[in-house]
């Protein structure tokens, strides 16, 4: 029980600094421009456009209109959507997961093959290089063998 204790006074004042340099006090969205316009409690105004946004790019003008700010201030939410923001995260340019955002930077899928041969594993390539080596050669010997007996 202490341990959960302490963990949650350490949340809630994690909360309390990130609060500190700013939380959404309004959120809209702006039709002509299609971006997404937050108004924090510190008078700062800034906007995003919603291609941006991990789940926001193909979204229609009615479903971007609904906007939800988290109680915190710290979180918007898009219900018709199913989709969160995380208003420090953004702030910072992260504005999606991290296999969205390298998808969105033109990295590709790699295959499960091209995992499987991945720099992570040097061993088991090198293994496999060399059991491969050994199967030709050996292969080879035999059939250069039976190509010669009468």
């Amino acid at each position: 029980m202490a341990q959960s204790e302490l963990e949650l006074e350490q949340a809630e004042q994690r909360m309390t600094d990130l609060r500190a340099s700013g939380y959404a006090v309004s959120a809209r969205y702006d039709r002509r421009k299609s971006r997404i316009v937050v108004d924090l409690n510190s008078g700062v105004q800034f906007a995003f456009p919603t291609q941006l946004a991990e789940g926001l790019s193909n979204a229609s003008p009615e479903s971007l209109a609904d906007i939800e700010i988290s109680p915190s201030g710290l979180g918007l939410h898009w219900p018709k959507l199913d989709a969160d923001v995380y208003i420090p995260a953004i702030l910072q340019g992260v504005f999606g997961s991290k296999t969205w955002m390298a998808q969105q930077l033109g990295a590709k899928r790699r295959t499960r093959a091209q995992r499987r041969q991945s720099v992570r594993f040097p061993r088991k390539r090198s293994a496999r290089r060399t059991t491969t080596q050994v199967y030709r050669r050996l292969t080879s010997k035999s059939k250069r063998q039976t190509a010669g007996a009468p």
